[in-house]
């Protein structure tokens, strides 16, 4: 498994997902446990919608890691 999600777009997904359980938190709603899809897919560096759309934001050097 390649990574293709970049550093840019890791800290993009940090903040979307901190920011998306948050507001489950805030509204008492379960939908607040998406936040945990972009959260993982920063952490792993690697998104499975990006591979068949062929998209990758990580430079050529980090693919490989």
């Amino acid at each position: 498994m390649n990574k293709n999600v970049g550093n840019i777009d890791r800290a993009i997904r940090v903040i979307l997902g901190l920011v998306i359980i948050a507001a489950g938190f805030a509204y008492s709603s379960w939908l607040g446990v998406i936040g945990i899809i972009p959260l993982f897919t920063a952490v792993v560096s690697w998104c499975p919608l990006y591979c068949p759309l062929k998209i990758s934001t990580c430079s050529k050097s980090c693919e490989n890691k």
